[in-house]
């Protein structure tokens, strides 16, 4: 039986006189007078129908604490019990039960709880903007219980006020929903259902009525750390051994009912996965994600308008490879000290939502000073030369919640500098405003940012307006986005640049109900038309086009086709600003086929293959993806994935003619290689060893050079030998962790990587197996470090006192 109409589900709520005792089993007195709901709803991968298993789910509160008891009704021989690390469950082998709770019932907030049938912990809090996106980095301390049955399985929890922000109010609903996946049948069903072709999902929640008297506890809990270890590092000298030692604490206090101050002092982020380094061909930056907890956990209110990169704080010194340009081949000097990231004091966040809805965020970080060290090798000198300034960097959030997921929201970002070499100022509004029947939606955005220090000022803006259909079956969205030519955000944010007019449209056909061989079909299709906005001269033209097919058989394939017809103008070929250079790009057609099996399988695989071509001769692009993954066990699985990527006519900046001061373009052969090998081996639930390997390999050889003239077209000259390009890179991370009791850890890392001064030569090194080969040989740097974290919650440590004393 299929529902025609999902109606949001209602369940009043059940007020304990004592607390749940979590041992996995529902035979607790407290849960005697509570009633069980069920009749759970499919969402995929057929949305409507009754789930083909029987779930029974209680969910009652007390003075400290929500209790949520839920039985899992199947065959036990069905029930996948994968172990996994913290918040991993997607395409993994396991049954999952979860718990959403918006606190607020605003409908576009909400925190999420999961627990796994081999009883490993997930958790996330959720937000809508246009569409649903969960943060699962951040992380709470909460209990969690879980039992196999011969009808099922078990799973009970208890996520304590503290771990959560709650009104104070004396009467109360809450929006609640409960979830189910079984990974034998990939079913995902909901208490309160989710009709997929309608846009978000917290909005479709139920709602937990009556909560009464809660009083919320106070919120203050400290995580001191101690982490030690060495670095060895290969230089043209020698090797140089470090002794590596840091503490410091995060602290995370509840100013009231609603708002929570998170600091962290003097923290440490070298236990974090690698950077993906690539050979950058272009005049823009490369994004990195963030690794650190601190700046990605809970961070979602400072990144609503998507102001805030948070790789700025903490960066390399903004001197540092000046220094290293200046003096590190010169052999009158030696290089004692060059620091490659930027140690932080402190960095503080305070965020929380009002009883009228209103969230308010300050962020604020403080950065050390940075100097290099050079010695004179003929006087004996030494020099400290500042790299990077006493920095100040904040952010400051208004975000209002309006009605049927609507809101407006302010944001500020400052950073300020000591000496006053560079500061900088960004202002943004951001409206977004949705219909009663969340069927359309339209968006504005306006923002001014300015620049000013010694000797430098400039002012500049960008304005955004956007308008289309977010549920139902065809769905649209057409989009206009302005930026000025002086509009600079990315001293804390990040674009790649600015100075254009975009008119951007996109178009989707969502077929999401069963039909023949497929469970759900989406065909799509867009176009971009880019111009200066000083002068205002067109750019490019790009339109694309995609059909995704998600098969019964749980494989899924897609085609994608992407094209810029014109002969573009590339007006950003060397600086990433404009110039009155411009070069004229060719016309391309690519397209692409990509897909994966059925992720349940003990053998995985995903793939990628796709090609381009233009009408100059000899210009052939082409890629390919192939990624494994082998579960051996329920503890332990290997992952590999290869990319091969080679583009023959590959045009771009080399240098400028000092003759004539015009750009020296050339046409080059560009071959780019990455292999990924992973494995992770989970001991318990708590405890598990990963392994990553990466090695990156891309070889330029330039085949042509050409002057290039002021229409955009280009004369060819001599061949100018010795400007080939041979780059690698490689790391290994390795990572044990112990999570020894709940919010306490041990982690023990070792950190390998390539040299970074050495050169391997492309002329006579141009496979990928002989690059691999010269990287793992040369030189490596080593890193081996432990850490220990230890939670120390103030509520428990009262009561602890008050039973001795």
């Amino acid at each position: 039986m299929t529902i025609v109409c999902a109606q949001a589900k209602k369940l009043p709520a059940v007020k304990i006189d004592r607390p749940v005792t979590i041992d996995g089993d529902l035979n607790d007195d407290s849960w005697k007078n509570v009633p069980a709901v069920g009749d759970f709803i499919t969402y995929s991968p057929h949305f409507g129908k009754p789930s083909v298993h029987r779930t029974a789910v209680k969910i009652a509160y007390d003075n400290d604490a929500v209790y949520v008891g839920a039985y899992m009704y199947d065959d036990p021989a069905n029930i996948r019990r994968q172990f996994t690390a913290r918040d991993i469950s997607d395409r993994q082998d396991v049954d999952v039960f979860t718990v959403g709770l918006d606190t607020y019932l605003d409908r576009q907030n909400a925190f999420l709880f999961k627990v796994t049938a081999a009883g490993v912990q997930a958790d996330a809090k959720g937000s809508q903007n246009s569409s649903p996106v969960y943060d699962a980095s951040w992380n709470a301390v909460w209990e969690s219980k879980v039992s196999i049955k011969n009808d099922g399985w078990v799973a009970e929890i208890k996520i304590p006020f503290s771990a959560i922000r709650l009104s104070k109010n004396p009467l109360q609903d809450w929006g609640l929903n409960f979830g189910r996946f079984t990974r034998k049948d990939n079913e995902n069903s909901l208490w309160s259902p989710e009709d997929p072709n309608k846009s978000g999902d917290i909005n479709q929640w139920g709602t937990w009525e009556g909560l009464k008297n809660i009083k919320p506890p106070l919120r203050l809990s400290f995580q001191p750390y101690i982490s030690g270890g060495f670095r060895n590092s290969p230089t043209t000298n020698g090797d140089v051994t470090e002794v590596l030692k840091s503490g410091g604490m995060d602290v995370k206090y509840g100013i009231n009912e609603s708002f929570t101050l998170d600091m962290t002092l003097i923290p440490d982020f070298a236990q974090v996965q690698s950077d993906n380094l690539l050979l950058n061909l272009t005049p823009f930056e490369v994004k990195f994600d963030d690794y650190r907890p601190f700046f990605t956990e809970g961070t979602e209110l400072f990144n609503k308008a998507g102001l805030f990169y948070s790789r700025r704080i903490g960066a390399a010194p903004g001197g540092s490879s000046a220094v290293l340009k200046k003096y590190g081949a010169d052999p009158n000097y030696v290089i004692d000290k060059n620091p490659g990231i930027t140690r932080l004091y402190n960095a503080t966040k305070i965020s929380g939502r009002t009883k009228d809805n209103l969230g308010v965020g300050i962020f604020n970080a403080v950065s050390a000073p940075m100097y290099a060290r050079i010695t004179n090798v003929n006087t004996g000198k030494d020099s400290s030369i500042l790299t990077e300034p006493l920095t100040n960097y904040s952010v400051v959030v208004f975000d209002q919640a309006l009605k049927h997921r609507s809101f407006i929201s302010f944001t500020n970002t400052n950073v300020l500098r000591k000496g006053n070499s560079r500061n900088a100022d960004v202002g943004s509004v951001d409206l977004s405003l949705f219909d009663k029947k969340n069927t359309y939606n339209f968006g504005l955005t306006g923002r001014f940012s300015t620049i000013w220090g010694n000797n430098l000022s400039k002012n500049g803006f960008n304005t955004a307006a956007s308008f289309g259909k977010v549920s139902g079956l065809l769905r649209y969205r057409g989009l206009v986005n302005i930026e000025s030519d002086t509009y600079d955000p990315n001293d804390l944010g990040f674009i790649v640049n600015n100075n254009s007019v975009d008119y951007t449209g996109s178009i989707s056909y969502n077929l999401l109900k069963p039909y023949k061989r497929f469970i759900n079909r989406v065909y799509s299709a867009g176009f971009t038309n880019s111009f200066l906005y000083k002068p205002f001269n067109w750019s490019s033209l790009s339109v694309n086009a995609k059909a995704f097919f998600l098969l019964k058989n749980f494989w899924d394939i897609s085609f994608n086709f992407q094209s810029s017809p014109l002969w573009n103008k590339d007006y950003f070929i060397n600086s990433g600003t404009y110039n009155s250079y411009f070069l004229r790009r060719t016309p391309y057609y690519y397209f692409d086929i990509n897909g994966s099996s059925d992720s349940r399988k003990k053998l995985y695989f995903s793939y990628n293959i796709g090609g381009a071509e233009s009408p100059l001769p000899n210009d052939p692009y082409w890629n390919t993806e192939v990624g494994l993954r082998y579960r051996f066990n329920e503890k332990f699985q290997l992952s590999g994935d290869m990319t091969i990527e080679q583009d023959k006519g590959n045009w771009g900046w080399s240098y400028m003619n000092n003759s004539n001061g015009s750009p020296i373009i050339a046409r080059r052969n560009v071959k780019r290689n990455t292999g990924i090998v992973s494995a992770q081996y989970n001991f318990t639930k708590r405890m598990n060893w990963t392994v990553r390997m990466r090695h990156y390999w891309s070889i330029i050889n330039n085949t042509n050079f050409y002057n290039l003239k002021t229409d955009g077209y280009w004369d060819e000259i001599a061949f100018i030998s010795g400007k080939n390009i041979n780059y690698n890179t490689f790391n290994i991370d390795m990572f044990y962790t112990w999570d020894f009791l709940l919010g306490s850890r041990i982690t023990i890392a070792w950190k390998n990587a390539l040299g970074n001064n050495v050169v391997i030569d492309p002329y006579s090194n141009t496979s990928y197996l002989k690059n691999f080969g010269r990287s793992v040989n040369n030189p490596h740097s080593n890193e081996v470090t432990v850490k220990v974290v230890y939670f120390l919650d103030y509520l428990k440590l009262k009561k602890k006192s008050h039973a001795t004393g």
